[in-house]
């Protein structure tokens, strides 16, 4: 079916860019006329509606910016807005725009591994057989089937937390920034709270430290300098009105040359001297000394527990590669108070996240299973040799596509671990650099972000770099098929 357009001859009393939108078809000619049409047979109304509206209110802009310009409305380009197998062909790339998911998924070829924009951590796949097997029926959330009771959803993940770390005590929230606002509400609400200045950390959203207390009730009480803190400093703050001593570890910035600092042990003694509980934030949690693998030391959780700190806070996601969740471990009582504030329920963790969180847990009983199954972890710990191996197929792979225009080169760089963790680490790698001669480094950026999946790189001396750190088994075909389409 067509639609019939004006002849024009109604139209002649009229200026050009009037009688151009006169010609325009209606939005109920086209719904008529798409209903015979079965791309879009899975489209609502409602969709295919707005669809129409919003192309043909674009044609509408085209036509009136020729005729508020110089140039006549009767151009080219006016013209071509109006020819109806564009319109069509427009209007099916809004309805599939409108029909495809907001969240999908997206090649992480920047190197970064623990990326925050592009949804942090991978999880093991252990993980998700478990929300899988969750999500689709109902479970023991919060039911003791030992007692036939009512239980709580901290429950179900505490004992294998308390396994790995050591601590006598744990429960989780939805996240890291939520944990220390809860536990600050809890124990030093009203009271002051002494940390040191060069640990008044901004994590992502520039969301920082102090406005959390802030908004805990506590109040901040800043010693030290940005780069020299003593344990004297923490002595000489403490009063009546001290709650608590706060260690925040500085995981997404460093500070180097002539520095010092309080260690958490240290602080603990001040602590036990004045009768004060002792809470350290770790940020990006680690269960594994990632020295070990030729990596930055980072203080880990079991560290910290040791050291004996009331309260030890940190992310279930970043460096402990698992789901987005805020764990606290602790002292039996102080946990006990803590999952008595009303706070809890407004920041308490979902049965998905949980799921996810357990299955991730269980998997650091072995260290070697962890690094192995975790890809956070397998990434971060990928020997140079292996990232040359990947690098290499990946060229390979994309090799035939220099006959149809593009360049492919091997480019030595370096990731990052990204997530606000490990600031100072450098990872050595390999990029695959792709270049096409009709096309700029920023335009194929942007294409390849466009594509389906969206693939996203980065750019190194005018040349478009793809990372085969954070680029995931299979991802190299979803690659060569966007790129293959912009040779064309």
């Amino acid at each position: 079916m067509t639609i019939r357009q004006s002849n024009g001859s109604r139209d002649k009393s009229l200026d050009p860019g009037q009688a151009l939108l006169r010609r325009l078809p209606g939005v109920d000619r086209l719904l008529f006329e798409m209903a015979d049409d079965p791309l879009f047979s899975g489209a609502p109304k409602s969709v295919l509606t707005t669809a129409i509206r919003n192309v043909l209110e674009n044609r509408r802009r085209i036509i009136r910016s020729g005729a508020a310009s110089k140039s006549s409305p009767e151009s080219t380009t006016a013209k071509d807005s109006l020819a109806h197998d564009r319109i069509i062909a427009d209007i099916r790339i809004a309805v599939a725009s409108a029909m495809a998911e907001n969240l999908r998924h997206t090649v992480n070829a920047t190197g970064v591994v623990v990326h925050t924009n592009l949804g942090r951590s991978l999880l093991p796949e252990s993980a998700i057989r478990h929300i899988l097997e969750i999500a689709n029926g109902y479970s023991n959330l919060e039911f003791n089937l030992a007692r036939g009771k009512r239980g709580l959803r901290y429950e179900l993940v505490e004992d294998i937390i308390c396994e790995v770390s050591g601590a006598p005590a744990a429960m989780v929230v939805n996240n890291n920034a939520g944990a220390v606002l809860l536990c600050l509400d809890t124990v030093a609400k009203g009271r002051e709270v002494i940390v040191s200045r060069g640990e008044l950390v901004e994590i992502g959203g520039a969301f920082r430290i102090p406005d959390v207390m802030a908004k805990s009730g506590a109040h901040l009480i800043e010693v030290g300098s940005t780069n020299r803190t003593h344990p004297k400093d923490y002595r000489q703050a403490i009063c009546d009105q001290t709650g608590l001593l706060l260690k925040v570890h500085t995981s997404n910035y460093g500070i180097v040359g002539f520095t010092s600092s309080v260690s958490l042990r240290e602080l603990v003694e001040i602590g036990a001297e004045s009768g004060l509980p002792v809470m350290e934030d770790l940020g990006s949690g680690t269960f594994i000394d990632f020295s070990r693998y030729g990596l930055a030391k980072e203080p880990t959780v079991q560290e910290s527990v040791a050291a004996g700190a009331d309260i030890v806070t940190f992310s279930g996601d970043k460096l402990l590669g698992g789901p987005q969740a805020g764990i606290i471990l602790g002292k039996p009582e102080i946990i006990g108070e803590i999952r008595k504030n009303p706070f809890t329920r407004a920041l308490r963790i979902d049965k998905l996240t949980l799921a996810a969180l357990e299955s991730t847990l269980r998997l650091f009983r072995d260290e070697k299973e962890a690094v192995a199954a975790i890809p956070t972890l397998e990434m971060l710990t990928c020997s140079i040799d292996t990232i040359k191996t990947r690098a290499q197929a990946l060229f390979r792979f994309l090799a035939p596509l220099e006959k149809k225009g593009a360049h492919v080169s091997l480019v030595e760089s370096s990731s990052r671990a990204g997530g606000g963790s490990m600031p100072l680490l450098s990872l050595p790698t390999v990029c695959v650099g792709m270049s096409i001669d009709t096309m700029s480094a920023a335009g194929i950026d942007e294409r390849m972000r466009g594509g389906t999946p969206a693939v996203v790189g980065r750019i190194e001396d005018d040349l478009y770099l793809m990372d085969v750190r954070t680029i995931r088994p299979g991802e190299a075909e979803i690659i060569s098929r966007v790129f293959e389409s912009l040779c064309r």
